[in-house]
């Protein structure tokens, strides 16, 4: 059983992604499951430290926006998901290739939900681990 509350299809989140910091930044979400998502972000210029690896801030940034985005996705018509609070641990160095986040929510509440997001390199090991902390509000 799936805990999506609005569309989640993957053509339509990576349209809405395009021209903002996501779709800048390279981040492609990839699958959605009943109660996860993922997405891949390139190792490259755009997302490396000036020491040519992996930039812990847009570690942060792939966390977030998947963590929002699922947010999103499982809150009520007529509400949004702004992120409130992100906590990330850096376990590995990546230099280039691709980081592959997987987005799973630890509690889905009326107002307020908490995602775990781990990234991985595309061996499969662990790059970071982040937890989010999201507030669900009325649209705009």
């Amino acid at each position: 059983m799936s805990i999506w509350k609005k569309p989640a299809e993957l053509s339509a989140i990576n349209k809405i992604n395009a021209g903002c910091a996501v779709g800048l930044l390279g981040i492609e979400f990839t699958e959605v499951g009943p109660d996860y998502l993922v997405a891949r972000m390139p190792v490259d210029a755009r997302t490396q430290q000036p020491f040519g690896l992996l930039h812990g801030g847009v570690s942060c940034v792939l966390a977030e926006s998947m963590g929002s985005l699922g947010a999103w996705l499982a809150a009520d018509e007529g509400y949004t998901s702004v992120g409130t609070d992100i906590n990330a641990s850096h376990l590995r160095a990546v230099r280039d290739g691709w980081v592959i986040g997987t987005a799973r929510p630890l509690r889905v509440g009326r107002r307020m939900q908490f995602w775990g997001i781990e990234i991985a390199d595309e061996n499969g090991n662990a790059v970071c681990t982040a937890r989010l902390t999201v507030a669900i509000i009325e649209s705009p």
